[in-house]
């Protein structure tokens, strides 16, 4: 549900840039100051990072093609991206898991300003963070930065069911069309002519799951974010980028995020995203995994 959440959260408010925090109620008036004040839980600088030689990231659980296990192994774009800014930085790459919580700003308090209540474990980089302003707004206690793609909503479809090409969303008037269960995708078909495609909705609670109906032909479709749709395609299956009528936020912009106290950190990430994604090796890395790379809109 990952990605659902993340396109969420920013369709419900997506101001300019330039626009100041002015009326956004930050994290610290609704939580309070962090509980766990040790240098070991809230984090550490670039010094001690390189000093210690390893770094920790926080990346989130069952969330293929950017991170889950496979076969034992912690895989995934995010994961490789990972190892690529501990290179850069000389150190060591580690990883902890996190399911994802009801929204993006539980996962930054969780994972990188205050931590878990019982665990308090702490991430030096959270990966898979929405680049937006509001969300920077309402948690204060972290830094946005390191954008490294832009992810956009898509439709993968059968190619037998449509050989003249991909369905638009009228199509699921008639046709079954997959989706994870309250996700944009979910909620965007739904909203459509007040409900009308609901009947031919089917929710599942994992895209993955929805793309292996989609390969056994009990459903002609599957809408939700390209990377995870791409992740699941195998031969006689396309995915497409149709127009979404009134869908306010189509694609948005990926980053991580670090916590405010540390920017030399974030700045030094922001750095190796950046070579990479200037380099081409952020494409390789998209493409390692069968993805194509939308560069982020710096």
């Amino acid at each position: 549900m990952r990605g659902g959440l993340v396109a969420l959260s920013l369709l419900i408010a997506t101001p300019s840039f330039a626009q100041n925090c002015e009326g956004v109620k930050s994290g610290l008036e609704a939580y309070g100051k962090p509980q766990n004040t040790g240098r070991d839980i809230v984090g550490q600088s670039l010094d001690d990072i390189i000093d210690r030689g390893w770094i920790m990231f926080g990346v989130y659980e069952n969330y293929a093609p950017y991170s889950w296990m496979k076969d034992g192994e912690l895989v995934g774009v995010d994961v490789d991206l990972g190892r690529l800014i501990a290179q850069d930085l000389g150190v060591e790459a580690r990883f902890f898991q996190t399911a994802a919580d009801e929204n993006v700003d539980a996962d930054l308090r969780n994972n990188v300003w205050r931590g878990k209540l019982i665990s308090g474990q702490i991430a030096n980089v959270m990966m898979h963070i929405p680049y937006d302003h509001e969300l920077g707004c309402r948690n204060e206690q972290v830094v946005l930065t390191g954008q490294y793609f832009n992810e956009k909503m898509a439709i993968a479809y059968r190619d037998d069911v449509y050989p003249d090409g991909g369905p638009t969303p009228a199509y699921f008037r008639y046709d079954k069309v997959g989706v994870e269960n309250d996700t944009l995708a979910d909620f965007y078909l739904a909203s459509i002519g007040n409900g009308l495609m609901v009947p031919n909705m089917v929710r599942f609670n994992h895209i993955d799951d929805a793309m292996a109906a989609l390969r056994d032909k009990q459903i002609a479709a599957v809408a939700g974010p390209i990377g995870q749709l791409e992740h699941g395609v195998v031969d006689g299956i396309s995915v497409h980028q149709p127009p979404l009528v009134g869908l306010a936020k189509s694609q948005w912009t990926l980053g991580v995020a670090v916590r405010h106290n540390w920017r030399p950190l974030g700045y030094a990430v922001d750095d190796a995203i950046r070579m990479a994604v200037s380099d081409g090796r952020m494409a390789d890395i998209f493409a390692k995994y069968g993805l194509q790379f939308t560069p982020p809109e710096w």
